[in-house]
């Protein structure tokens, strides 16, 4: 959790606060019974700014990359075993009965 993540957050509250913002902007405009046309100057420079923070922060913070190749050593952990013990067909079909004595009409 570094720079990146702390930069991410900080994009997040301040796109939280540009939305609580054109919220307040708007209930003011009913009170005074004006149209609305669009969100004020200073919640657009806050969407950009903290568009441009979220999107540094999810470029910088994520981990490495791990190598997609099957004989990598960085893949050893996650590496399957050559036979087919490992297919499990564990699913909703064990609900239904293996044999069915249903007979259709024709």
């Amino acid at each position: 959790m570094g720079l990146g993540f702390a930069v991410g957050v900080f994009g997040v509250l301040i796109l939280a606060h540009a939305a609580y913002s054109t919220v307040q902007y708007r209930g003011l405009l009913k009170i005074t019974e004006e149209e609305f046309s669009g969100p004020p100057m200073n919640v657009m420079v806050e969407l950009i700014l903290g568009l441009v923070f979220c999107m540094w922060a999810a470029l910088t913070f994520p981990g490495k990359f791990l190598s997609i190749h099957p004989n990598s050593e960085e893949n050893r952990i996650v590496s399957l075993p050559a036979n087919l013990d490992f297919m499990i067909f564990n699913h909703r079909g064990k609900a239904f009965p293996l044999a069915m004595d249903v007979k259709l009409k024709h």
